[in-house]
Parts: structure tokens; sequence; C-alpha cells
């Protein structure tokens, strides 16, 4: 699952992780094993959009980028940032929902060194995984309670997410009819 949500797919990686912990707490997996394992799939989510980036690489950002609103500007300063504190990106990332999600393609398509990328990347998602599964155990014995403020506030987190996406499109499409 791990490999999917770093991909992209819309699957709640921090809740995964805090669940695989939880069930290392109760004795139904091994708390060291977990952590490797979800590191590996991390690792290998993180790498796959990395090579995506580089294959399809900046033509394909500078193409398909501005009708996104991705301007040549942008792409330009983005290379500037990311080569100064790229790393720290890649690392700091997985922190972020949304831009743990983007980081490897950016490396890819802004042709970082695999060495430097596989450093900080790899790196990141280790403490990322080791965080959120401690976490998890951590929770233990108050895990239902977790379970069931998350149930309360689902409806208000799925809300926020329609008026964002409603405000994303109207904008989008205010900013394409001005330009027509």
């Amino acid at each position: 699952m791990l490999i999917f949500g770093i991909v992209g797919l819309p699957i709640p990686d921090e809740v995964l992780l805090a669940y695989i912990g939880y069930n290392t707490y109760i004795g139904r997996l091994s708390f060291a094993m977990s952590i490797f394992i979800c590191f590996l799939g991390a690792a290998a989510g993180i790498t796959i959009s990395y090579l995506l980036g580089s294959k399809l690489g900046e033509p394909f950002l500078r193409r398909f980028g501005p009708k996104i609103g991705i301007k040549d500007k942008t792409v330009k300063r983005t290379h500037r940032l990311f080569e100064k504190i790229g790393g720290v990106l890649l690392f700091v990332g997985y922190f972020i929902p949304g831009v743990r999600h983007v980081t490897a393609y950016v490396a890819g398509i802004l042709n970082c060194s695999y060495k430097r990328f596989s450093l900080f990347a790899y790196a990141g998602a280790l403490v990322w995984v080791i965080v959120f599964i401690s976490l998890g155990h951590q929770l233990g014995i108050h895990w239902t309670q977790v379970e069931s403020f998350f149930k309360d506030f689902l409806w208000m987190i799925w809300l926020a997410v329609i008026i964002i996406l409603f405000f994303l499109w109207f904008a989008l499409r205010k900013r394409q009819s001005t330009r027509h």
C-alpha cells in the first residue's frame, strides 16, 4: 500500500503506519519487521516516482506544465530551490502530505543524481516509517479513542477537501476564461 501511496494514490499513509504500529503493540506484528517492510514499501514508491520523473523529464513538464498553471519561470525557480535544499525537501517531504508525492518526481525531472536522491529520500523514508509506527505503538491501548476521533471528524475532513477542490476548480476555470 505504501508503494501506491508514495507514488500518489490517495492512501492515508500515516494512518496506515500508525495502525501497523498498533498491531505491533498488541503483538500481531513484529515491530522490527514492520519497520523493515514499510521502509521497503516507501523506498520502492519514491524510487518509482523518481524514475518516472527522470523518464518524463523537463520537456514533459515544459510542454504540459502551462496547461495546469506551471510556468517556465516556476520551473526555473523550483530547479534553483531544489539545487539548494533538494535534499531537505526529499527528507522532510515525507512528513508533509502532498509534498512527499511530488519531491521524487521533481528530483527525477531535474536530473538529481541517484546517489543524492537515494541518500536523502531513503533516510527520510526510514525516519518517517519509524516515527509513525512508533506513534501507533505508543498509542497502544488508546487506539480505540484515536479511531473514534477520526470517525467523528472524518466528515469535516471530507468537507474541507471538497471545498478546496471546488475553489481550485473555480480558480482554474476563471483563469482559463481570462486567457481567452
